[in-house]
């Protein structure tokens, strides 16, 4: 507990003893003849002075309507009508309500403020020889940091000596420690578990992958819920039409019948129940309970409304490379001619692909172990490469190169493939394919558990490659050869077709998807940690390349999305009942108190339910 809260219980604690004093005193000597009702305007000013003091200042500045003038009003109303305990148990049961919820969204709040501890307070830099100790924001790019044993890694960069074990939960939300050597990039708000680290820095404090996930955490508040900005205008509205109705339930039958005690009395239970506080903090706290929940298993969500839409999906569309394939190409066929086998296919082939910056071309030479060195290579763009070797000349490339140079070969064999042939005589062709990631096929079963009715793949890819993934990972639907904005269109087509009540969820990289990720309901980037662009441009981003975190940010905006439908209709369901037995003269405000203040603890509990998932 803050202190402030504290202070609080102890005022709640004096006045329930008071109180408890005073009835008893009541007891012993009202049939004395002694009137100590005054004394009860002592409980009810330690447990209540806050609220009144609130509800003046309020009205001072033109704020009316809210809880405190309810409950100012309603318990100030009681004392009038001589209905002292009463008035006294409303203020103090308000106030207990008012401690609990502090104290549930505080923990709400520490769900997510754990991600706020990712930087370190101070980092050692290296500067003219010694070390220096400085703030994160003061180091630069291309200066050096040491990281120690237990502190946390300052800014992104790349180790420059030593190895160590890091502890990355807080970005992506992986138990198992990452195991970094010399040459590997580490990531700012890393714990460093065993080795010294030097590290160069490559990005300043303000570009860091974990001062881009504060940045987005701090805001995610910003983006409200449908739901929730529902409830804002239905509460302003709301409020003011009961208090209205009160003052008439007081007027107009006391005038008819004479009776202005009971009706007024009647009146103030419906103050008291009319607070809409149970709605008013639940429905936020679920949605930003939700969130927390998710960041603790490594998934960033920048808004309540992106959260309430993903409950609503019902259509996933997947990027194929770098999100349902690991983007790594691997040697899957190899089809030498008959004057050739598969190992001089191979060594060929790497030969020429010695010097490649292409995925596939360093897929082939890392498959053959020892390559011979080309003498030089000339780039056919779009086509493929022809390297001078002590071989002789080596063709390796697409079929069009082999026919644009006079040489044939088959065209039996699907998928892709890099055709070999050397001084004009054709050796072979090999064939690659990208390697889907681990279990990703369990991952989309579970999403059609989930609700998910459809699911599509769109790539890049020739029509037989994208074929066959789709067929493995039993996808709905593909598109094979779009270009990123042939991938926009065909979004841009899906969103205009689907339900106006349902949601479109594209999964991407972010980093050449951004145009994509921004047309769908809900763009969610995997691999953020890799990715600034990810950050940048999705709705939704996932910190590490576990597709199977899609389905547990489903899952937990599911959740979240129950949690709340069943407060919303609690609450209301409750409120409305009470004002209605009020009227009829069948409740009393003790009850009233109840269907206010209870109904909201027992909604703020449910609300914290969102915080976890399994």
């Amino acid at each position: 507990m803050s202190k402030k809260q504290k202070k609080l219980l102890y005022r709640i604690i004096i006045s329930l003893i008071l109180f408890a004093g005073i009835i008893i005193s009541e007891k012993i000597f009202a049939p004395q003849g002694y009137n100590l009702s005054v004394l009860y305007l002592v409980p009810y000013f330690v447990a209540g002075y806050d609220v009144l003091l609130g509800c003046f200042r309020n009205i001072k500045n033109g704020k009316f309507f809210d809880e405190e003038f309810l409950m100012t009003v309603a318990t100030v109303g009681a004392l009038i009508i001589g209905e002292y305990p009463e008035s006294v148990f409303v203020m103090v049961f308000y106030q207990t309500g008012e401690l609990f919820q502090n104290i549930a969204v505080g923990k709400s709040r520490r769900s997510i403020s754990g991600l706020m501890s990712l930087m370190p307070d101070e980092a050692t830099v290296i500067r003219n020889g010694e070390e220096e100790t400085v703030f994160p924001e003061e180091i630069e790019k291309g200066e050096t940091v040491i990281v120690r044993p237990g502190e946390k890694i300052p800014v992104d960069g790349i180790i420059l000596e030593g190895s160590s074990s890091l502890d990355m939960r807080a970005l992506t939300g992986e138990s198992v420690p990452f195991e970094a050597e010399k040459g590997n990039e580490v990531k700012a708000g890393s714990i460093n578990l065993t080795g010294i680290l030097k590290i160069t820095v490559i990005k300043e404090y303000a570009d860091s992958t974990a001062a881009k996930i504060l940045e987005l955490v701090e805001n995610s508040t910003l983006n409200k819920a449908k739901t929730e900005r529902f409830l804002t205008r239905f509460s302003r509205y709301y409020t003011p039409a009961v208090v209205i109705s009160a003052l008439l339930l007081a007027v107009i039958p006391s005038v008819i019948t004479g009776d202005w005690k009971d009706w007024v009395y009647r009146a103030l239970i419906f103050l008291v129940v009319s607070c809409p506080c149970a709605l008013v903090i639940s429905v936020p706290l679920s949605f930003f309970g939700g969130i927390g929940g998710a960041s603790k298993k490594g998934i960033l969500i920048k808004g309540a409304n992106f959260l309430e839409a993903l409950g609503n999906a019902r259509t996933f569309v997947f990027d194929k490379t770098g999100t349902l394939t690991t983007g790594e190409f691997s040697v899957i066929g190899v089809y030498p001619s008959k004057d050739s086998s598969e190992d001089e296919l191979l060594s060929l082939a790497a030969s020429s692909e010695y010097y490649s910056l292409h995925p596939i071309g360093k897929s082939i030479a890392a498959a053959v172990n020892n390559v011979t060195v080309p003498d030089s290579v000339k780039e056919h763009s779009g086509f493929g490469v022809e390297a001078q070797t002590t071989h002789g000349v080596i063709l390796s490339g697409n079929r069009q190169f082999m026919k644009n140079n006079g040489i044939a070969s088959p065209d039996d064999i699907s998928g892709t493939v890099v055709y070999v042939a050397l001084d004009g005589v054709y050796k072979g062709c090999i064939r690659l394919g990208d390697t889907l990631k681990r279990d990703v096929k369990t991952a989309l079963t579970k999403l059609k558990q989930e609700g998910i009715r459809s699911t599509v793949m769109l790539t890049g890819d020739n029509d037989v490659a994208a074929r066959e993934a789709a067929e493995k990972l039993g996808i709905s639907d593909y598109k094979a050869s779009l270009l990123p904005d042939g991938k926009a269109e065909y979004v841009k087509s899906l969103t205009e077709k689907k339900a106006k009540n349902e949601a479109l969820v594209f999964v991407g990289d972010g980093i050449n998807d951004a145009p994509v990720l921004a047309l769908s309901d809900v763009g969610i980037a995997m691999g953020g940690v890799g990715s600034d662009a990810a950050i940048e441009a999705a709705d939704i981003v996932i910190m590490d390349d576990n597709i199977g975190k899609c389905v547990t940010a489903v899952k937990i905006a599911k959740k979240t999305k129950r949690i709340v439908r069943q407060n919303v209709i609690f609450a209301l369901g409750i409120k409305f009942a009470v004002l209605i037995f009020a009227f009829f003269g069948l409740t009393n405000m003790w009850i009233g108190v109840l269907a206010d203040v209870g109904v909201a603890v027992i909604a703020i509990l449910n609300a914290m339910r969102t915080m976890k998932i399994k």
